[in-house]
């Protein structure tokens, strides 16, 4: 998952220096969404080890 952060960020930014506003806009809310995605699961995982250990 992180995988298609990177490669999201990479298109945003090339599209933001060629100009492309649109593309670079829509990669880079793709980015954030996978982002915010990745780090709810990040929680949850966190919380279940805590869980599962007591």
């Amino acid at each position: 998952m992180l995988r298609w952060i990177l490669i999201f960020l990479v298109i945003a930014l090339i599209a933001a220096v060629l100009g492309f506003g649109g593309i670079a806009a829509g990669a880079a809310s793709i980015a954030q969404i996978i982002f915010y995605i990745f780090l709810v699961l990040l929680v949850i995982s966190l919380i279940m080890h805590l869980v599962r250990k007591t």
